[in-house]
Formats: C-alpha cells, sequence, structure tokens
C-alpha cells in the first residue's frame, strides 16, 4: 500500500476511533486495531499525539471539501435541496466525522495549535458558501455564510446527542423543513416561504 493511501486509510480509522472512543480513546495501538494493520503503523506515520489529530483535521477537510457540490447560478429551491443532502449525509454516512469534530472542538479549546488547525478546516466551506449566498443574492453574504454554519452546527449537535444517540436522522421531509427554516434566518430566497 502506498504511503499516502496508507496515511488516508489511518486517518480515516483515527476519525472513526475518536467518534466512537473519544479523546481518551484515541490512540495510535486503538487506530491500528480500528484500521487493522499491524501494531505500530500509525505511529510511524503520524509519530505524536499531535500529529494525528492534525491528520484527522486535514481528512476531514477533504471529505468537507468533496460533499458540497458547487452550484453555479443556484435557485434557492436548488441550494435548499443540496444543503439538506449534506446535512443528511452529515448526519448518516459523515455521523462518525461530525462527532469526531465535536471532540476536536473540545480539545482545541485547551490546544490552540489544534483550535487553529480547525479554523484553517472551516475556511474553504465558509468561502463555498459565501459564493453561493452571493449568487442568490444574500445580502453580507459573508456574515450570513458564518450564520449559516452556526445555525448548522446546533441542528447537528442536536440531533447527534438526541436520546437515541443519533443513530435516527430525521425523515427527509422533516430535514427540508428544518434547513428551510435556517435559510430563511440568513435570508435566502424561498418560493413560498412564509416569515
Amino acid at each position: 500500500m502506498a504511503g499516502d493511501t496508507r496515511r488516508t486509510r489511518l486517518a480515516d480509522a483515527a476519525i472513526t476511533t475518536l467518534a466512537r472512543e473519544g479523546g481518551r480513546g484515541l490512540t495510535h495501538r486503538a487506530v491500528d486495531r480500528t484500521a487493522g494493520v499491524p501494531e505500530g503503523s500509525t505511529s510511524y506515520y503520524f509519530r505524536t499525539r499531535l500529529d494525528l489529530l492534525r491528520a484527522i483535521v486535514r481528512r476531514m477537510s477533504d471529505l468537507d471539501a468533496a460533499s458540497l457540490p458547487a452550484l453555479s447560478h443556484p435557485t434557492g429551491e436548488e441550494f435548499a435541496e443540496t444543503f439538506t443532502a449534506v446535512v443528511h449525509g452529515l448526519l448518516t454516512h459523515g455521523r462518525d466525522r461530525q462527532l469526531a469534530r465535536y471532540e476536536l472542538t473540545l480539545e482545541g479549546i485547551r490546544r490552540p495549535e489544534l483550535r487553529q488547525a480547525l479554523l484553517a478546516n472551516t475556511a474553504p466551506v465558509h468561502a463555498r458558501l459565501t459564493e453561493q449566498l452571493a449568487a442568490l443574492g444574500v445580502p453580507d453574504p459573508a456574515d450570513r455564510a458564518q450564520d449559516l454554519l452556526v445555525l448548522l452546527d446546533g441542528l447537528l449537535l442536536s440531533r447527534l446527542t438526541a436520546p437515541d444517540g443519533g443513530l435516527t436522522p430525521p425523515s427527509m421531509s422533516s430535514l427540508r423543513r428544518l434547513v428551510g427554516r435556517l435559510l430563511q434566518a440568513v435570508d435566502v430566497p424561498l418560493r413560498g416561504a412564509t416569515p
């Protein structure tokens, strides 16, 4: 297995380990077990815990970028549908990534270098949302993109910490309504939206 492929595989295993075991459970050996590789593999590629945490952030950034499709000249409804699909993805197949992100966010409170890496990870997502909101004619698109990310974070956190552990995502119709309300809050023009 090539080095880059091995690093990606280990970073994916680290995300899974962090999501399932929490910060205390994230060890090089635990990642080795999750990845199904010989003991010592993770520490060979990522010498320190901080190296491992940075690898997680980089991998999450790649996955985040891949999950945000570029829309050229979207309507409000097209943007809403795409955004709903992204949110659904974060609550289903991206669940571990989102849980790992919350673990890293809490650890970043005590580790400024990790917090900086997380902020850098958010910048491309913010830029993409800003572009799309500007294309929709939303006033102050950069500020509204930041507002939307904050609202989205609240939605995701509330769903992932639901009594069932966030294992049952909301129905698509329910999610469309929730996302519609978030988009209305940042002035995305939607046909048929009620104030």
